[in-house]
């Protein structure tokens, strides 16, 4: 072999080797190895019972009908976890019915106010559908973390249920 040819030991190609002489050319064109064909085998990975049930928790604070459907059906309405948070669900949707129609009342009341009564009106609503909002956006990632955040009054009510 010549001096400025040398194998590399990754591939199994010929390379030149620097500070050798440059002029000198290989002998034969360089040998390509392919690798070996090997068989990959994809087996299920299944999905922990923990992560499914963080799931469907956090699906029952989309709206109160699956967590109606998990508080009613037989394999979710076992699972401590999962019915909290249905529960819980179903209460908060109730209590914000109620805290709706308060609203709306406390709007009508709002708007006898010259000028800036209905300014007044739109905060106060604004600022209820804003805390609505960012509550339930912690319950919803509460619920994915596994974890079970309790309302202060519902909580309570949802744990006993």
């Amino acid at each position: 072999m010549p001096d400025n040819v040398a194998f590399c030991p990754g591939c199994g190609r010929r390379m030149w080797v620097p500070g050798q002489d440059a002029k000198k050319s290989a002998a034969s064109p360089p040998v390509i190895r392919t690798p070996a064909v090997t068989r990959v085998t994809v087996t299920p990975v299944s999905v922990p019972s923990q992560f499914k049930d963080n799931l469907l928790a956090a699906l029952a604070y989309i709206t109160f009908i699956p967590a109606t459907i998990f508080v009613l059906i037989e394999p979710f309405k076992r699972n401590r976890f999962i019915r909290f948070h249905s529960f819980q669900s179903i209460f908060l949707t109730v209590a914000t019915i109620v805290i709706a129609f308060a609203l709306r009342i406390l709007y009508s009341v709002f708007t006898l106010i010259p000028v800036v009564g209905y300014l007044m009106a739109w905060l106060a609503l604004a600022v209820a559908v804003l805390g609505w909002g960012i509550l339930w956006l912690v319950l919803l990632v509460k619920a994915l973390q596994g974890q079970t955040f309790r309302l202060p009054v519902i909580g309570s009510l949802a744990e006993k249920a």
